[in-house]
């Protein structure tokens, strides 16, 4: 932080005191985690919050890099309804993407600026339990199902081993790779893992980070911002204004505010200090879903 922005979040003090030993759910990765200076100015961010007695979580996502690793090793990828068919084989390279390379460059990250991080994933602690996920769609009035693979939705959490981590003044950061019910591992969407996350923590606030500035009413004009949607409002725009990667972001949200979460936004993580002007400054950031 500069110093007037410094100056600007200690003249919102009662803003400051407002998140003292609240949880704040924070789903990074993807696309807001493209370049050294965004991630460390987002690392840098959470280390402040975590300073004024705020909880930070960080659950993260990864398509950037299971791609990757993917590419290198000689694995093709088909995909159905934009999900990821994932087999026994590309699973272990996901994961071995996602609970290794991403989780522990975050913690790293935080660690090295200063605060105690934790990397783990929806295993540990039998945190996240993962139900198979099908794409299902219509031909010709006949539902399909296709079966993808090693890919999850939550079925049900466990928020123990987060609780004992942040109340020992860790900030656990999360790798959406769960274990099913047969004891396999999947993987959930980050956006969807995090927002039921956020809503069995009770967290005080849910953030998706992403690289544009909220939901737009027009892709092409980066200005047609809109700034606050309540859930009814935001799951009537869905398959009109809310398409393709920005539906399970909306999703996540409205699944946080109807656990009890009392705010979600999806806000411009390249942007600086982003997280923290919404939180610490009256000022009006990415779009805000709440009741």
């Amino acid at each position: 932080m500069t110093a007037n922005q410094t100056l600007t979040f200690k003249a919102q003090s009662h803003l400051r005191e407002s998140l003292h030993g609240k949880t704040i759910l924070i789903k990074a990765g993807g696309n807001a985690l493209t370049d050294e200076k965004t991630k460390k100015q987002i690392v840098s961010q959470i280390a402040y919050l975590h300073s004024i007695g705020a909880k930070p979580v960080i659950v993260h996502g990864g398509g950037i890099e299971i791609k990757q690793l993917l590419d290198d090793v000689g694995v093709t990828s088909e995909f159905v309804g934009g999900h990821r068919k994932t087999d026994s084989r590309s699973m272990g390279y996901v994961e071995m993407a996602l609970s290794g390379m991403v989780n522990k460059e975050i913690t790293g990250l935080l660690n090295h600026a200063g605060v105690k991080a934790v990397g783990i994933s929806g295993k540990d602690g039998a945190m996240v339990t993962a139900q198979k996920r099908y794409h299902t769609e219509t031909v010709d009035g006949k539902e399909n199902q296709t079966d993808l693979g090693y890919v999850g939705d939550v079925l049900k959490v466990d928020t123990s081993l987060i609780n004992t981590l942040a109340e020992a003044g860790y900030i656990p950061v999360v790798s959406p790779v769960s274990i099913g019910e047969d004891g396999k591992s999947y993987n959930i969407n980050a956006d969807m893992f995090a927002g039921h996350l956020a809503g069995e923590l009770h967290a005080e606030k849910f953030f998706a980070l992403t690289n544009i500035d909220g939901l737009l009413e027009d892709i092409d004009q980066p200005e047609s911002i809109i700034q606050t949607l309540t859930p009814k409002e935001a799951a009537n725009l869905f398959g009109t204004v809310i398409q393709g990667g920005m539906i399970p972001k909306i999703e996540a949200c409205i699944i946080a505010i109807n656990k009890g979460v009392k705010s979600a936004h999806i806000i411009n993580g390249m942007k600086e200090d982003s997280l923290l002007r919404t939180l610490l400054t009256e000022e009006s950031v990415g779009t805000t879903i709440q009741n």
